[in-house]
């Protein structure tokens, strides 16, 4: 019975490692080619918008808590 259970164990781990194999190369195989070819830039963009005049008090300060640790406020501008 233990001749009979490891060679099902053995046939099992074939048939994964055949199965991982074959996976793997239609993996590599059937690659969409259309994906643009690399290297990858940064490309450049608009420039910023200038901020209000006022926009410092128009956003929240951010305050410390007693540790010591500060908060970060997020402040956004809609322009017209």
């Amino acid at each position: 019975m233990t001749g009979r259970r490891r060679r099902s164990w053995r046939w099992a781990l074939v048939v994964w490692a055949v199965l991982v194999v074959v996976a793997g190369g239609l993996t590599v195989w059937l690659q969409d080619s259309t994906e643009p070819p690399g290297p990858y830039v940064w490309e450049e963009s608009s420039p910023t918008p200038d901020l209000p005049e006022d926009w410092a008090s128009t956003c929240p300060t951010p305050t410390a808590d007693p540790d010591g640790n500060r908060f970060v406020v997020a402040c956004a501008f809609i322009s017209g």
